[in-house]
């Protein structure tokens, strides 16, 4: 039985700036199975979000494609692309991208209210995800009224109220002191572990690494060994 989830396959993106062609990712292989955690490393503009925007559908290569379940996303209708970035896939931003008149819950539970999803499901879902992330007890605090790793896991909880199959994480901790950075990036362990949600972040922070089932390294839009 094939557990791969999501796959890329010689991978490219091209940009062209001034009249200058910029190469931000070139030939990039990489896939990742159902449960496990994948780490990017790679200093500021090594094309790391380049190829996560790749991955959620945001941005189209220039060459190569992606597969989901076995499916290319390339080819997917206006429809296809819309229902797999709403119900597929979570994104976390470095930025926490709350939205400050609402409450902790109320955050986590407009994405289900506008993807149509029952009153009763929706309560349901965000008082879990308030739960698994520890602040059940904060809920109806606004954002200013939070820590800045609190805002991280509301973000997070956000995400994932939609049960993705894949998350994907920019510099979740960019922003974050290392305790906080630890806790989260343990967080995304304890959801690859106990949900069998598969994960790809992105970080600058070396020691979280180990945290991670596997680590590829990336400089100048390419994997390194």
């Amino acid at each position: 039985m094939n557990n791969n989830l999501i796959q890329a396959n010689n991978l490219s993106r091209n940009y062209t700036l001034k009249g200058e062609k910029i190469q931000a990712i070139k030939n990039i292989n990489l896939s990742i199975d159902n449960g496990e955690f994948l780490t990017l490393v790679g200093r500021s503009g090594s094309g790391k979000t380049t190829l996560l925007n790749l991955l959620a559908g945001l941005d189209q290569p220039s060459d190569g494609n992606i597969f989901f379940k076995g499916q290319n996303i390339n080819d997917y209708d206006e429809k296809e692309q819309i229902n797999f970035r709403r119900f597929e896939i979570g994104v976390i931003f470095q930025s926490f991208s709350l939205l400050p008149l609402l409450s902790a819950y109320e955050n986590i539970e407009l994405p289900m209210r506008i993807s149509g999803i029952t009153s009763r499901e929706r309560n349901k879902r965000t008082i879990s995800a308030l739960k698994m992330i520890g602040l059940e007890k904060r809920g109806n605090h606004r954002p200013y009224e939070l820590s800045g790793g609190e805002q991280q896991r509301i973000s997070i909880a956000r995400a994932v109220a939609m049960r993705p199959k894949l998350l994907l994480a920019d510099e979740p901790t960019g922003e974050l002191d290392s305790v906080n950075a630890f806790s989260i990036f343990s967080l995304f362990k304890e959801m690859v572990d106990d949900q069998n949600m598969s994960i790809i972040a992105t970080t600058h922070d070396r020691t979280l690494l180990d945290l991670s089932d596997k680590t590829l390294n990336i400089s100048d839009g390419e994997i390194i060994s």
